[in-house]
């Protein structure tokens, strides 16, 4: 096993800009991916900042604003890789399944920005390449979504996308269980979806 560990979309755009994370709060999250990548770091864990890059014009994500940049606590640290897309998923159009394919990666640990979005992309495109996939749960978050479909609350969001994750393509996890995994060089249990089912079999 050879883990990585992706950060996703860590700008100010969830911090200061239009999009600001609502659950878990963003403070928190923000202090777990933190303390992520500082024990991937210690660990030998390789660390890929991702960066979502709109049209200057954009009202979200504009390329070269403020509200584009990543926030400090990532942008200062070093990390092995630096990855800049356009779309949800970090591996649509980007050089990463490249680069950890080339780096004998197996396992990739989502954390970042937001939990339904990049992230879930993510990591549903890195199960379908082979990867095993771990999503740490409370360094990840998201919004309140009201469209034509129904509205959900923050915390419906993220908790529904967990749900999902962990019954068919990710281990999902609290950043200090996967940082005691780390420590240890030790896989986590992987997704079970006959496991996730049992109760609906039970009670049909």
């Amino acid at each position: 096993m050879k883990r990585a560990l992706v950060v996703i979309d860590v700008q100010n755009e969830y911090f200061t800009g239009a999009l600001p994370i609502a659950f878990p709060p963003r403070q928190e999250s923000l202090a777990n991916i933190v303390a992520a990548t500082e024990v991937a770091r210690a660990h030998g864990v390789p660390v890929v900042v991702v960066r979502h890059t709109a049209p200057a014009e954009s009202p979200l994500f504009a390329g070269g604003s403020p509200s584009w940049e990543l926030r400090e606590e990532i942008g200062r640290e070093p990390y092995d890789h630096l990855v800049d897309k356009t779309l949800a998923s970090a591996f649509a159009g980007t050089d990463l399944a490249e680069w950890l394919a080339a780096k004998e990666i197996d396992t990739l640990a989502v954390a970042g920005y937001m939990t339904q979005n990049c992230d879930e992309s993510t990591a549903r495109d890195a199960a379908h390449l082979g990867l095993t996939v771990e999503f740490l749960s409370d360094a990840t978050g998201t919004v309140p979504l009201s469209n034509s479909a129904g509205t959900a609350t923050a915390e419906e969001v993220h908790n529904h996308v967990l749900v999902v994750m962990a019954s068919n393509f990710a281990s999902v996890v609290t950043t200090a269980e996967w940082i005691d995994a780390v420590k240890a060089g030790e896989p986590l249990a992987r997704p079970n979806i006959w496991a996730s089912t049992e109760i609906a079999r039970a009670t049909s």
